[in-house]
């Protein structure tokens, strides 16, 4: 008989396979529409929810099958619990952006772009020139190559005012990413135990970077503005903090963009507690209607610690990022970076001068923009017209995210949950927060495949957020 709902599919079929044997193949979708006379997006709603419970694994164009599973009598990691006791418990699963979605998934969750808006041409020709090159078979001086550090020293120099000292390359260290430096960074700049200032919300990986360290987090509360510098200049004499952590454009999640009296007011209040504003860059060359004015570019007197990753505007397979900083704190992060990992691979580093240095790199980055806005209103125009349940205080003048509020009481991770099981990806706002969240979030990106498919997401979020609700539709 006919089923409106992909209930009955759901609960038969985990009967199916309690009795089936790991590995076996579950009936075709086309046999399945015609057993239950359902639809075939009922038919694939069923399906992907048995994936989302573990049940089931999907092999696109084969079939579906019974998901293999461990013997009821394994081997026994009991010991471990004891041998790990004081670890850090916190840091033991990868974080939500990094997990990866079924191919059919409509992803909002990821933070790297899709190839789609990345400079693929430009990075195939430059691996393939690296490769070719004495950087496929030589050592890299442990600060990086020397073309390399003098481009990062070079785009930070040009946005300088002329009164300053420019910014050279011997200021610069190459690190293999941005989490790497994040982390040389905190270890170099505070001990374990000791305090260190860090927005909330804000990047998730910062937090679990500092976590790491063993230093104190202490969140700064900022908003579309950025942080109040009044509270950062409280927040310096409270603790004794000498390193503030912040993304002063468009900063992941919440795109939040400081102008620049704020970037200027926050700088003096670094500069009057003799500390350090750590700044990551990240979304350097994802401005849509701003443009990045580096608080590092007007500072001479090492305040400013300033890091900008190449990796998500070239290619995820390039990581390279830049920590730019001066005097004993970059001496103290280059022996950190030497101790951690030596040097940075020399082709990837090579790939990437030859990327940036090409003609087509500034015509990349016009064109990237462009996709940006169109994507980013796209995906605003659709939660506002099909969740209307979610709240945006702010649209992003740059960056690559959306950070939506959901109705209070709503359970963040188990709307996750539902969202995937009808085929949409996003993740929840906990882990942007360095203490208790102050109320359910959603962080929604807008550079994963398929931007027709966002209307349609929205309304999946929405009807997650009602079935929590109790309402209907």
């Amino acid at each position: 008989m006919s089923n409106d709902s992909s209930a009955r599919i759901v609960a038969e079929l985990r009967a199916w396979i309690r009795d089936a044997a790991p590995g076996a193949q579950l009936p075709s979708s086309r046999r399945l529409v015609a057993e239950y006379a359902a639809s075939p997006v009922t038919v694939q709603k069923a399906l992907r929810r048995l994936v989302a419970e573990g049940l089931v694994e999907s092999r696109p164009g084969v079939g579906s099958f019974v998901r293999a599973v461990r013997p009821a009598r394994g081997p026994d990691f009991g010991w471990q619990t004891a041998a790990l006791r004081g670890r850090r418990a916190d840091l033991a699963k990868v974080a939500a952006p990094l997990q990866t979605p079924p191919p059919e998934a409509q992803a909002l969750h990821a933070g790297y772009p899709g190839p789609d808006l990345l400079p693929e041409r430009l990075v195939r020709a430059a691996l393939g020139r690296a490769a070719r090159g004495a950087a496929a078979t030589s050592r890299p001086p442990a600060a990086g190559l020397a073309e390399l550090r003098a481009w990062f020293a070079t785009e930070l120099a040009d946005a300088a005012p002329a009164r300053l000292s420019a910014v050279t390359p011997s200021d610069v260290i190459v690190a293999p990413g941005s989490q790497s430096a994040l982390a040389s960074i905190f270890r170099a700049l505070a001990a374990p135990g000791q305090p260190l200032l860090i927005e909330s919300p804000t990047y998730w990986g910062a937090i679990q970077a500092g976590r790491q360290a063993g230093v104190e987090l202490v969140p700064v509360p900022s908003d579309a503005q950025g942080p109040d510098p009044a509270q950062v200049d409280r927040s310096f004499r409270e603790t004794g903090a000498r390193a503030f952590y912040a993304q002063p454009s468009f900063a992941n999640p919440t795109g939040a963009h400081w102008s620049q009296q704020r970037g200027d007011e926050v700088l003096a209040v670094v500069r009057a507690h003799d500390a350090f504003l750590v700044e990551d860059d990240w979304a350097h060359d994802f401005g849509i209607d701003a443009e990045v004015l580096p608080l590092a570019a007007r500072d001479d007197t090492g305040h400013v610690v300033y890091l900008r990753s190449l990796t998500k505007s070239v290619s995820p397979a390039i990581r390279v990022a830049a920590v730019i900083a001066r005097g004993p704190a970059r001496e103290r992060i280059l022996a950190d970076r030497a101790a951690e990992s030596m040097y940075v691979s020399g082709l990837l580093q090579q790939a990437a001068v030859e990327v940036v240095s090409d003609p087509g790199w500034r015509s990349h980055l016009r064109r990237l923009r462009g996709q940006l806005r169109e994507r980013r209103d796209l995906l605003v125009a659709a939660v506002r017209e099909h969740a209307p349940a979610l709240t945006l205080d702010v649209v992003p003048p740059g960056g690559l995210h959306l950070w939506a509020r959901l109705p209070d009481g709503v359970d963040a991770d188990q709307l996750v949950r539902d969202c995937a099981a009808d085929g949409v990806w996003v993740a929840a706002g906990d882990e942007w927060f360095p203490a208790e969240p102050p109320a359910p979030y959603l962080r929604l990106t807008y550079i994963g495949p398929e931007p027709s498919g966002y209307p349609a997401a929205a309304a999946v979020v929405e009807r997650a957020v009602r079935r929590q609700s109790g309402q209907s539709g």
